[in-house]
């Protein structure tokens, strides 16, 4: 079994990990405008004219166009305060608030998002307290594992066996959640693993020195020299390399700049490393994960990642 965290305070929700491994925190958002418009009332005993003098004009002017300029008055200031048509950012679910997010430009190489089976139906009543998530900014590689356990299993079986990692690492190993963000079974089926969301780029515990702007998928089952790879769990790694390195705009084939965190990985803490954007397990750290085997599919594997993502 492969995957590394030591255990540590979790930083305020929403902070962000630099590459330098300091945390910050977006600023409060400013407040919106109420939308109310105050009504004028006229004076009591006051009678309205039917028609109107506008300065400068020494005839009276008809009070049906009095009333169009007024309409037309209006409008102008409703769109100039509008900016005419533009509307401001919808306000998150219950803050009041417009969105302030700066505005990211969608990278140009995205890849549909494949099925995943929620934690939930694998973990149930299993679940133990742990502390909150924690998020780096994005994602610029995957870290392929496997998960040293028996190849033989039914896929029925899988959840099952899922609780069983779960169980061993929160209890024996004592992480406060399973190290994977995502495991496949040899079926192909795409399981969600540490909590977080499968959206957010979730910090794992899975590859020590280089669990920030990372993600970990393990293969269930053991990749040693001999042991061949089912098809169904390459195409699954590609599928979900593919959709996590898109918003970073990361090509799968390519190299990325990653920072180790600690000096238990293969690099010095602090050092900044060139590894694939989809790694081995050993690449970043002293071990045998993910196998041999899988590690010789790498190639294929980030091939099919690049083409999902509609590059050439």
């Amino acid at each position: 079994m492969c995957g590394h965290e030591r255990r540590g305070k979790a930083p305020p929700t929403g902070a962000l990990f630099r590459r330098d491994g300091a945390a910050r925190l977006a600023g409060p958002a400013e407040r919106a405008d109420s939308g109310t418009m105050r009504v004028v009332r006229s004076a009591r005993g006051v009678r309205p004219s039917r028609a109107g003098r506008i300065p400068g004009l020494s005839r009276p002017v008809p009070a049906a166009l009095c009333l169009l300029l007024g309409l037309v008055a209006a409008a102008v200031l409703v769109l100039g305060a509008g900016g005419f048509g533009r509307h401001p950012p919808a306000a998150p679910p219950g803050t009041g608030r417009p969105a302030t997010a700066p505005y990211r430009a969608a990278a140009p190489y995205q890849a549909a998002r494949p099925h995943i089976v929620p934690r939930s139906a694998w973990l149930g009543d299993a679940a133990r307290p742990q502390p909150r998530p924690r998020y780096d900014d994005r994602v610029l590689a995957v870290f392929v594992h496997h998960t040293d356990t028996p190849n033989g299993y039914d896929c029925a079986d899988t959840p099952r066996i899922l609780r069983g990692l779960y169980t061993g690492q929160t209890g024996a190993r004592d992480w406060d959640d399973i190290g994977y963000n995502f495991v496949v079974d040899r079926c192909g089926t795409i399981y969600e693993g540490r909590a977080g969301g499968v959206t957010r780029a979730v910090t794992g515990a899975h590859t020590q020195g280089f669990n920030h702007r990372t993600a970990g998928i393990a293969a269930l089952g053991t990749f040693t020299a001999g042991v061949p790879v089912p098809q169904e769990i390459v195409d699954a790694i590609a599928a979900v390399a593919a959709w996590k390195l898109g918003p970073s705009g990361t090509d799968p084939r390519a190299t990325v700049d990653l920072v180790s965190s600690n000096g238990h990985s293969r690099y010095a803490v602090g050092a900044t490393v060139s590894l694939p954007a989809v790694a081995g397990h050993d690449d970043g750290f002293r071990t045998s994960c993910p196998g041999a085997e899988l590690s010789a599919r790498l190639p294929t594997i980030r091939g099919l990642a690049a083409q999902l993502q509609g590059r050439k």
